[in-house]
């Protein structure tokens, strides 16, 4: 609060604290930078399944064996139609995700029109999860109405090779800063309980720290059979409230947003958005349920929060 930043090693030392006061304290930073706004956000599957990357976590992977359901890009007006009920319950953004490593030209071209609909016909913000694109095709998106891009870097630099070895670490850094030369903003966080440490946790949120990353989806592995991680072990409501926690205070002005697994927390979320966090996705995930959006803005209202748009 005094303008200082925290440092490795004092993250590391925050986190091991006594975890009600860690997240009274994060609460704290989070009402100073960001006020009470929370920033919500939905997601659309826009094209499922057959991806050619081993991400060892994933149901759409071509490497593992699930039962996800598979199809090509969705047809634009289906993708209008979904953003249209999104813009009318009050969510703020809206995000097209597509599997596979990335989208083609001509795809590309396809979902511009679809953004274009959106853009005219709603007043909802537009983000695209679209891959490893190059700045071209981001500016390209850009102009035709996207306004963010997600990416996510999943887990820390040193345990990115235990998650995937089909593109590296170095290939997400690369696209994150081909979409912010762009002049698109980027939403990019990670999935905890992928077997990683403590340690991978607070590094991956200092690389955000450096890419000037103001919005962080922090998920929650939700083990799909068929995946090499289906056993890995459930995190817990606490585990996670003492992430958000830590997250405030490496990255104080961010929206942390809760995203996948949420629904898996008994309390879906509640705790967490008291320790820190400000921000979720709403609605389905991409192959799993999630919490409709009238339980979350019924959520939010009793919280005390407003819905608006996070720090850009």
């Amino acid at each position: 609060m005094q303008g200082k930043q925290i440092t490795l090693e004092e993250a590391v030392w925050l986190y091991q604290q006594p975890l009600e006061k860690l997240c009274r304290k994060a609460d704290e930073i989070r009402a100073h930078f960001c006020s009470n706004r929370f920033d919500i956000c939905t997601i659309i599957n826009g094209k499922s399944g057959r991806c050619s990357e081993n991400c060892r976590f994933c149901a759409q992977s071509i490497h593992n064996h699930t039962n996800a359901e598979e199809y090509p890009l969705l047809p634009t007006e289906e993708i209008v139609i979904k953003a249209k009920k999104n813009d009318e319950q009050g969510v703020l953004r809206y995000s097209i995700v597509t599997s596979g490593k990335r989208l083609s030209d001509k795809e590309i071209n396809q979902m511009c029109g679809a953004v274009q609909q959106i853009r005219e016909k709603t007043g909802i913000a537009v983000c695209i999860s679209f891959g490893l694109l190059n700045e071209e095709q981001y500016r390209k998106l850009r102009a035709a109405g996207v306004t963010r891009v997600h990416n996510n870097l999943e887990t820390s630099r040193k345990n990115f090779s235990n998650i995937c070895t089909t593109h590296t670490f170095e290939d997400k850094i690369n696209a994150i800063k081909a979409a912010q030369a762009a002049g698109l903003s980027v939403c990019s966080g990670g999935i905890m309980g992928l077997g990683e440490t403590p340690e991978d946790r607070i590094d991956m949120a200092f690389t955000l720290r450096e890419l000037r990353i103001k919005s962080v989806p922090v998920n929650m592995l939700n083990p799909i059979p068929g995946t090499p991680f289906e056993n890995n072990k459930r995190m817990t409501s606490e585990d996670m409230c003492r992430i958000v926690a830590i997250y405030r205070f490496i990255l104080p002005d961010a929206s942390i947003r809760l995203a996948g697994g949420r629904g898996l927390l008994a309390d879906k979320g509640k705790s967490c958005f008291q320790s820190g966090a400000n921000a979720a996705i709403s609605g389905d995930m991409l192959t799993t349920a999630g919490i409709t959006v009238e339980t979350d803005m019924k959520l939010l209202r009793g919280l005390g929060y407003e819905v608006g748009y996070g720090n850009e």
